[in-house]
């Protein structure tokens, strides 16, 4: 079994684990940025959107709580452009 976890600090300071979340919805293709997300949902019943902040190198930057009904409804208001 891997010992290895996926925690993240929210923008409220509140720490989630997101190792045995499940993904809802996301968009994680590369080269990363702004249309990067993750909507995920903790087994704790938290609620968790991740967004890249513009990031080339990096999936996920920015992790925010949000309630069940934006979480199931959330569409992302950016897609991947390419040149």
């Amino acid at each position: 079994m891997s010992k290895s976890r996926y925690l993240v600090k929210t923008t409220t300071g509140q720490e989630a684990d997101l190792t045995q979340a499940t993904i809802l919805k996301s968009n994680n293709l590369y080269p990363f940025g702004s249309h990067n997300y993750a909507i995920y949902e903790t087994p704790e019943g938290l609620f968790v959107k991740a967004m890249n902040a513009g990031e080339r190198e990096i999936m996920l930057t920015h992790y925010e709580l949000i309630d069940e009904a934006t979480a199931r409804q959330y569409s992302h208001p950016y897609f991947r452009q390419d040149n």
